[in-house]
């Protein structure tokens, strides 16, 4: 049995130690560039490898980029590779916020390819819930033969978003606190707000009080109500960075409606260029 949305944590303590199964701790801070990797080496899932947002999940920034690039796709499939991954292994992605972080590594997998990776629902919280152990030690495989291919259709650019936008060809949803969307929060994004046209959409509503996601009926609810009468297909998502747009990507995958698009560079991209429109509010 493959898992391509999510998996519960019992569900992966009946396959952690199978020989095809790869786990990977995704834990993040972005006040902290080291906070994951710290969090990781004081405790994981056993058999966990680290995988690093700033260095393996995003390329480096340049002038005009948002704040997490993605990296070239032979660049990430070699990284694939040398943490052991072939093209029948199980993937498990998992953070300490519900899935925020692993649904990056989610997202990147299958647009590579790999349709065989879940994140794990309520991540290690759930896991530690259960009773289940972590452990210290360092894990290393022998190196994978993943072989895949990009799907650059699910990318939509800076330009795309702006011109498409204006002219009412997408539905552009924003994963980001409400907060940081009115520009209510004027410290987490150097400059607060948001595209105007952009709708939002914050991505902890895909989830119950409890960390974990909702039924699919209730997250295809949200996500119709929002489109309302746009074909899903013209679905663009964007957060800060195009991190946690992938948990409202995951989300969907989750409802069982069809892939939709990401805006990578997102707002930390649009507020690159002082020439681009900021809108503040709720509108």
């Amino acid at each position: 049995m493959s898992y391509n949305t999510i998996i519960s944590a019992q569900q992966l303590n009946e396959i952690i130690n199978n020989d095809n199964v790869r786990v990977f701790d995704c834990r993040f801070s972005l006040k902290d560039p080291q906070g994951g990797l710290k969090s990781y080496q004081e405790g994981h899932l056993p058999n966990a490898q680290f995988a690093d947002m700033d260095t393996q999940l995003s390329s480096a920034m340049t002038e005009t980029s948002g704040r997490h690039p993605l990296p070239e796709a032979d660049v990430f499939i070699n990284q694939l590779k040398q943490w052991g991954i072939n093209n029948d292994t199980q993937v498990v992605a998992y953070d300490d916020i519900s899935g925020a972080f692993a649904a990056r590594l989610w997202w990147m997998m299958r647009w590579v390819g790999h349709d065989d990776v879940a994140v794990l629902d309520g991540g290690m919280q759930k896991w530690t819930d259960a009773g289940y152990g972590v452990s210290q030690d360092e894990v290393n495989f022998a190196q994978g033969n993943f072989s895949g291919t990009a799907n650059m259709q699910w990318l939509v650019d800076i330009d795309t978003v702006q011109s498409e936008l204006a002219a009412g060809q997408i539905t552009l949803i924003d994963a980001r606190s409400a907060d940081r969307f009115t520009a209510k929060d004027q410290t987490t994004d150097p400059v607060p707000g948001h595209v105007p046209g952009s709708t939002s959409l914050p991505f902890p509503g895909n989830l119950t009080k409890d960390g974990l996601f909702e039924s699919p009926s209730v997250i295809k609810q949200r996500f119709t109500n929002t489109i309302k009468d746009q074909p899903i297909t013209n679905v663009v998502n964007m957060c800060g960075s195009g991190v946690t747009a992938c948990h409202n990507l995951l989300a969907q995958a989750v409802a069982g409606l069809p892939p939709t698009k990401i805006f990578i560079g997102s707002w930390s991209q649009w507020i690159r260029d002082p020439a681009r429109p900021v809108a503040t509010g709720e509108e």
